[in-house]
């Protein structure tokens, strides 16, 4: 069966500037491409159905159409001068090109559960689970819809009925009100708490092992915050050692997932999985949208029976991922799976995590005359400045860049901050030295 052919798709450079002279990138260039290529899928899709046959008139009023939907919606792209890299309230980890472009290819009909051979249903994690268990080097992997959902499957499908084993100084809160002591109860798990806020020590979980109605150990990472000063915590490799003794897996709630590359990111003591899975944990679990640098998502991994137990649990299907998180996490995994290099390049998080002081300097030097011209009435001058990470990884570790400072003779830094919000697209920025300070690291 022959296939119909398609006429020539000018380039996007070409569209652009189309775009731009019927006056549609009032928005922002960037809103222009990408509803540019969201009207080309269907403008495809038309054409092989017989539909249509060029680029005419009809093509750019839907680019109108769709652009007045897209300025009408609260939410929207935004510049993030914070410093941050993985900003909560500005949706964390942004995502690589090829994963927008994947979450976009699927966002009509796509092949999200069916088999192509057989033409029956098949499994809509298939690629992913693979694509987990071969960058992590474990047996299986499990994507949902974020590293909460990740907690509540593991524990309710292994401790459901029974009890957990958790010290006392991981029983964490998190943003949003998530308390581990009401997730294991959510559960439906019984809690045994171990050692004390500030020391945990080996013969804690021993004592707590010996009760027959232990299903779990779970090791959580504080993430956000940190403990100092006459504190002990538990070798995980250890602890590993002791459960499997008692045939009781150990659970690990990781958080950030740092991959690839700790060094290359320039993040600081943050536990990588590999570390975990080699320490003997036997399910892992961490977030999609931080060090991954990916759509949200929670991501288990481990050993083939555990995690086909998870699957089992009638929790599994509520807290799924959508088909296009599912696309743009693939994408994701497949440039890890590039190598180090490759996902630093093109990972935008992991990109921006490795820029140096250096690098940061000679790129705000190269913005300050742009931003002069842009903004005329105000004072725009060089500065050194302090990123964070965000998101709760490396809380106290400082990223040392630089910026472009904004003052006003007229205005606070107050207002001035009000006023860049305002625009379109929003910046977002931070206040120090009463002047609004613009940290290029995460202007990208």
């Amino acid at each position: 069966m022959s296939t119909p052919i398609l006429p020539r798709i000018p380039a996007m450079n070409e569209l652009l500037a189309k775009g731009e002279q019927l006056g549609l990138a009032t928005h922002g260039r960037e809103a222009l491409r990408l509803v540019i290529s969201a009207q080309l899928d269907g403008f495809r899709r038309a054409c092989l159905a017989g539909q249509q046959r060029a680029l005419d008139d009809s093509f750019w009023a839907q680019v109108e159409a769709s652009l007045e939907v897209v300025a009408a919606m609260e939410m929207g792209p935004a510049l993030n001068g914070t410093g941050v890299v993985m900003h909560t309230n500005l949706g964390r980890a942004p995502w690589a090109a090829e994963a927008v472009a994947a979450a976009a290819a699927v966002a009509t009909y796509g092949v999200v559960e069916i088999d192509r051979e057989s033409g029956e249903r098949g499994r809509r994690d298939r690629t992913v689970s693979r694509l987990l268990g071969e960058l992590c080097g474990t047996e299986a992997g499990l994507p949902l819809n974020n590293n909460a959902a990740a907690v509540l499957l593991m524990l309710s499908a292994l401790a459901r009925g029974r009890k957990v084993v958790v010290a006392r100084n991981e029983l964490i809160e998190i943003g949003g009100s998530y308390r581990m002591h009401e997730v294991i109860a959510a559960a439906g798990a019984e809690m045994i708490e171990v050692g004390t806020t500030n020391r945990v020590h080996l013969d804690d979980y021993v004592q707590a092992l010996d009760d027959p109605q232990v299903a779990c150990v779970l090791r959580a990472h504080p993430s956000n915050f940190e403990i100092k000063g006459f504190t002990s915590v538990v070798d995980m490799a250890e602890l590993a050692q002791l459960c499997h003794q008692h045939v009781v897996p150990l659970c690990y709630d990781l958080g950030s997932g740092v991959i690839n590359g700790a060094e290359l990111t320039g993040v600081k003591g943050e536990p990588t999985i590999a570390t975990a899975l080699k320490d003997g944990c036997d399910l892992v679990s961490f977030s999609g949208d931080k060090l991954l640098g990916g759509p949200q998502a929670g991501l288990v991994v481990g050993a083939q029976a555990l995690i086909e137990k998870l699957r089992r649990d009638m929790l599994t299907r509520c807290l799924r991922l959508d088909k296009t998180m599912l696309a743009g996490l693939e994408a994701t995994l497949r440039l890890h799976a590039l190598g180090e290099d490759a996902a630093c390049q093109r990972i935008p998080v992991l990109r921006m995590l490795a820029l140096t002081a250096d690098e940061l300097k000679a790129r705000a030097e190269e913005l300050l005359p742009q931003w002069q011209q842009l903004y005329p009435d105000y004072q725009v001058e060089l500065v050194a400045c302090e990123g964070r990470v965000g998101s709760g990884a490396s809380p106290l570790t400082p990223l040392p860049g630089w910026g472009l400072a904004l003052s006003s003779k007229d205005c606070s830094a107050e207002q001035l901050a009000l006023e860049l919000r305002q625009q379109e697209p929003p910046i977002f920025a931070r206040i120090q030295d009463a002047k609004v300070v613009i940290d290029v690291r995460t202007l990208y």
